[in-house]
């Protein structure tokens, strides 16, 4: 039985070996990609939640307010279960002159902490998780509130981030007219709408204005992450998911990818700078004219 065993992990292990030698290397990152990586992210990351940036107008502290009071919870299970443990170990032990008994126990202790566990959990469904959920889906700025419409367009493994230009309209996509090198979300050419938006790797927002991010997938599964906003939504292909959040705070944080996505999924973040003022986003979104290729450098 040991040499079978020995066996089956030498079998392993080589099949392993074999699957990392053949697996593809990761793509190499371009410098330019490298250097904005490496911009100073404000807020520290220890052990608790990540840096709450979020507007007091959003839902942000509520879902904080889930996740506290949810591993509160799980503690006083974990440390209430363990210590039944140890007694239920020290208690029916084996020992001289005792005999196991195999009738069933009727203890009415145990069925009040799980009824207790349903009522706690249907407690925190209705009245914390539901709202926040609304909050999320329907409670959308009115035109009223001035929102800053932005549509974000996942790929492997990159973010497209689409801006309307002066005129404030998007202009129409044409999946057919995308060129990585020179447009990478197709917008198309023949809609004068389009002729001034801005396509950029970067996200870029104002403090205290609301934001409506309309979110999309060129090919797979992703799923936009905002930690320090605590916003959550899957870029599915064939879908524009709305979602919506307001930042409190002005500063460079980061925009990443929540759902594994491929091979170089570690690699698909993204820059989100939160201007202290409408007109900070202004100079940004002036500077960011649409660059002019000469097609004979692709040849």
């Amino acid at each position: 039985m040991r040499t079978r065993c020995v066996a089956v992990l030498s079998v392993s292990a080589l099949m392993g070996v074999l699957f990392l030698a053949s697996a593809p290397a990761p793509a190499q990152t371009p410098e330019a990609t490298a250097a904005e990586i490496t911009v100073t992210i404000d807020g520290e990351y220890g052990y608790g939640l990540p840096p709450a940036v979020y507007s007091e107008n959003t839902y942000g502290g509520q879902v904080d307010s889930i996740i506290i009071i949810l591993h509160w919870f799980m503690v006083v299970l974990f440390v209430g279960w363990a210590v039944y443990l140890v007694y239920c170990l020290i208690k029916f032990r084996a020992r001289p002159g005792h005999t196991a008994t195999h009738e069933s126990v009727k203890a009415k202790g145990a069925k009040y902490v799980e009824v207790g566990v349903v009522v706690f959990e249907g407690v925190l469904l209705v009245f914390l998780a539901i709202p926040v959920w609304g909050s999320v889906k329907t409670d959308f700025p009115e035109d009223a509130e001035n929102p800053q419409h932005v549509h974000v367009i996942a790929e492997q493994f990159a973010w497209n981030f689409h801006y309307p230009g002066p005129d404030g309209v998007f202009g129409k996509l044409d999946p057919k007219q995308i060129d990585l090198a020179v447009n990478p979300i197709g917008i198309d050419e023949n809609d004068p709408a389009g002729a001034d938006d801005i396509t950029s790797p970067e996200l870029h927002i104002v403090k205290n204005r609301p934001v409506i991010a309309q979110i999309s997938s060129k090919d797979v599964i992703h799923s936009f992450w905002l930690p320090v906003l605590r916003v959550k939504q899957d870029a599915i292909p064939g879908m524009r998911i709305p979602v919506w959040f307001e930042a409190g705070k002005s500063g460079n944080y980061e925009v990443a990818c929540a759902q594994l996505c491929g091979n170089n999924h570690y690699s698909m973040k993204a820059l989100m700078t939160i201007h202290e003022t409408q007109s900070g986003f202004d100079e940004w979104l002036a500077d960011q004219v649409p660059e002019e290729f000469d097609e004979d450098e692709f040849d």
